[in-house]
């Protein structure tokens, strides 16, 4: 039932291509007087959490996950913090374990389908220092993945303050993603993620090895495949790294919704395949409401009447619930 017919994002006429869309933001976008306090939580497990709070003493707050090898300092994620403050909201945007500037204490850090520290964080918010009445939930991406998996893991279950989610960019397929960012046109972005993940492999090389893992030859990891299939995979229990995509695809999870949920997915995206637009999950679904702009790359949305339309785009379905 809830497909958005006609998308009002228009791209900026000199940023068009889906590439152009994906990398300008990313590179040259600035977002000023965003300020965040970071609170350093300590998880179950005695790992960390780094989280980055704007705060304008409201009772609504928005949790905002942002993607694969990014942070709380992204200009998508600033972006919106700064937009939900002026609109009266406080913003929490967390760092996934590793991402905050510190690495995590484990060898297994976090993945696309990781959603017991999203969890740890709402039931840290019912603390008596908060007095949240509502909150939403915003991700950006993989933060996407994360944020509908783990609304369809709790279905009814789900905290009461929670009343709605955006998502922004989301591979709800992890296995066709994975393969399409293999191609070659997308060489340049496998490259980046994969420069971060071997890094951060290359840190914990001594871990890694008494845990029983090859970390020779790093440099010649070329796709996520690879990666998931020697790392990520055995790291965080899975048989393989097809396990791990299937297991962790919020796609296999949509049913189980029960807030509304905008996913906004662009048909340019160069990340995403036919499996990331969930036409027919959305036609049967009173809470999944799905936008597919015929532009705006991954994480791009700059457009000429407003720089970037992903934050009122935001602010409407929150507000307004359309």
């Amino acid at each position: 039932m809830p497909i958005v017919e006609k998308s009002l994002y228009k791209p900026h006429p000199f940023l068009k291509n889906p590439h152009a869309q994906t990398i300008f933001p990313a590179i040259f976008r600035q977002v000023k007087d965003v300020h965040y306090k970071r609170e350093t939580l300590r998880t179950p497990d005695k790992d960390i959490l780094e989280l980055d709070w704007s705060r304008v003493g409201a009772t609504k707050l928005a949790i905002i996950s942002h993607g694969l090898e990014g942070s709380s300092q992204q200009p998508y994620a600033k972006g919106m913090v700064k937009t939900l403050n002026q609109e009266g909201w406080d913003a929490l945007a967390w760092n996934f374990r590793g991402c905050g500037g510190r690495p995590s204490k484990f060898i297994n850090s976090y993945h696309s389908g990781k959603t017991d520290d999203l969890d740890f964080i709402l039931q840290h918010t019912k603390s008596d220092k908060f007095y949240y009445e509502q909150i939403v939930l915003i991700g950006f991406s993989v933060g996407g993945n994360i944020t509908l998996k783990y609304l369809g893991e709790k279905g009814q279950n789900l905290d009461t303050r929670l009343t709605h989610s955006v998502s922004f960019s989301v591979p709800l397929h992890l296995e066709s993603t994975s393969d399409q960012l293999a191609k070659r046109e997308n060489r340049l972005y496998m490259e980046w993620f994969l420069w971060s993940l071997r890094r951060k492999i290359k840190g914990k090389e001594s871990e890694m090895r008494l845990f029983g893992l090859d970390t020779n030859n790093l440099h010649k990891i070329s796709t996520f495949y690879e990666f998931d299939n020697r790392f990520t995979a055995p790291l965080n229990g899975f048989k393989d790294a097809i396990d791990y995509w299937k297991k962790s695809s919020s796609l296999h999870y949509l049913s189980g919704i029960k807030i509304p949920s905008l996913v906004v997915n662009a048909l340019d995206d160069p990340f995403l395949t036919d499996r990331c637009f969930p036409f027919e999950e959305s036609k049967e679904h009173p809470f999944l409401f799905l936008e597919t702009p015929d532009r705006g790359g991954h994480v791009g949305f700059f457009s000429s009447q407003s720089s970037f339309w992903a934050e009122e785009r935001a602010m409407k379905f929150i507000l307004w619930g359309e």
